[in-house]
């Protein structure tokens, strides 16, 4: 199928597997957070809009901010109690 005059920029997505996010977070947030905190990881602010459910993630709570979540992705970060934010 043919696209004219496709302008990718309006498909421009980066994604991210859940295993890959706590690579997002620094390491004085990893150490000072306290276990029964929440860490919070801005997933658009480092360039990433979509996060995909690829992995697995440790049994610490996290808010994850990003444009667009897949079912997976949605369900493992809730799984360890932690909650997923859109941003526009």
């Amino acid at each position: 199928m043919r696209y004219f005059h496709k302008l990718k920029q309006q498909f421009h997505c980066p994604v991210i597997n859940v295993e890959k996010l706590w690579t997002l977070v620094s390491e004085e947030a990893k150490t000072s957070c306290p276990k029964g905190k929440a860490v919070v990881i801005d997933c658009v602010k480092n360039g990433y809009f979509k996060v995909l459910g690829g992995g697995e993630l440790p049994d610490q709570p996290l808010v994850v901010k990003a444009k667009v979540f897949s079912k997976d992705a949605e369900k493992k970060i809730k799984a360890v109690g932690g909650a997923c934010v859109l941003v526009a």
